[in-house]
């Protein structure tokens, strides 16, 4: 069996400042299987798609399995799906839990990615679904909790929606990794969802989202395909149009009428 080599922790901090790194999150084998040939860097990925199969699509890229906020509670219950996805194929893993939970996890040797700016699962702290910095005390805070996280022993952060220029501030003066979704190129790695960028989502496209595809008119396209067949089938049936002949299996003649003797023989019909 061919091995792929795919970058290590290390591996990914000795790029810092460098290049700027590429990452996707993905939900599907398909979507990582194209990740994978395009050469995407580092995927983040629903621990639930990890395995042997996942690593068979996508045997090199960088994956972060996210230990969703709220479906763990304490240390050693994120300790425990952290060293389920590991074991799965994860090389690292997506926390938003506490400093304490992270430096737990960070003192058995697990790789953790933090989570700066707008987050999600805690935006009612920073006012919602908007952006996180914009004030010279809100940039100050952000600061100060990636000084705690890199602290507490995260190797990488996602800093979501921040003004780019504090982003590259902060990038430039912490030894993690800095992960931008919305924080401008200052940062070591631009991150977006795979259903923006293939124009799958049909809700609302966030600011720092940049779609390259229609796949939800391709997916609408496919829909009214589907139907159509669905349709044609049923009417077939209906009118006897299916199965024809050569749907079917065929038998000899001669041992048909073997076997209609003997059923009538049994059942007595003639």
């Amino acid at each position: 069996m061919k091995k792929h080599r795919r970058a290590t922790v290390a591996d990914l901090l000795a790029e810092k400042g460098k290049r700027q790194l590429t990452m996707l999150r993905v939900t599907s084998l398909e979507e990582a299987e194209a990740a994978e040939k395009a050469g995407i860097d580092m995927v983040s990925v629903p621990p639930s798609l990890l395995g042997p199969i996942f690593r068979e699509a996508a045997p090199t890229p960088f994956a972060i399995p996210g230990l969703e906020y709220g479906d763990h509670v304490s240390a050693e219950d994120y300790l425990r799906a952290a060293f389920a996805a590991l074991k799965a194929g994860g090389d690292a893993v997506y926390c938003a839990a506490s400093l304490q939970t992270i430096r737990r996890m960070r003192d058995e040797g697990i790789p953790v990615c933090g989570h700066l700016g707008l987050i999600p699962s805690k935006a009612t702290w920073t006012g919602g679904f908007r952006a996180v910095g914009k004030t010279a005390v809100s940039a100050a805070e952000i600061w100060r909790q990636t000084k705690a996280l890199e602290e507490a022993g995260a190797f990488a952060a996602e800093i979501e929606v921040v003004p780019g220029d504090v982003a590259a501030a902060i990038s430039s003066n912490t030894s993690m990794l800095m992960i931008s979704m919305g924080a401008g190129s200052g940062c070591d790695a631009q991150y977006l969802f795979a259903d923006d960028v293939l124009g799958a989502n049909r809700d609302h496209y966030p600011r720092h989202a940049k779609v390259y595809r229609n796949f939800a008119a391709e997916h609408d396209r496919l829909q009214r395909e589907r139907i159509a067949a669905f349709t044609e089938f049923a009417e077939d049936v209906r009118t006897g149009a299916y199965p024809e002949k050569r749907h079917l299996v065929g038998i000899d003649d001669a041992e048909l009428e073997i076997f209609l003797q003997r059923l009538r023989g049994e059942t007595g019909n003639s």
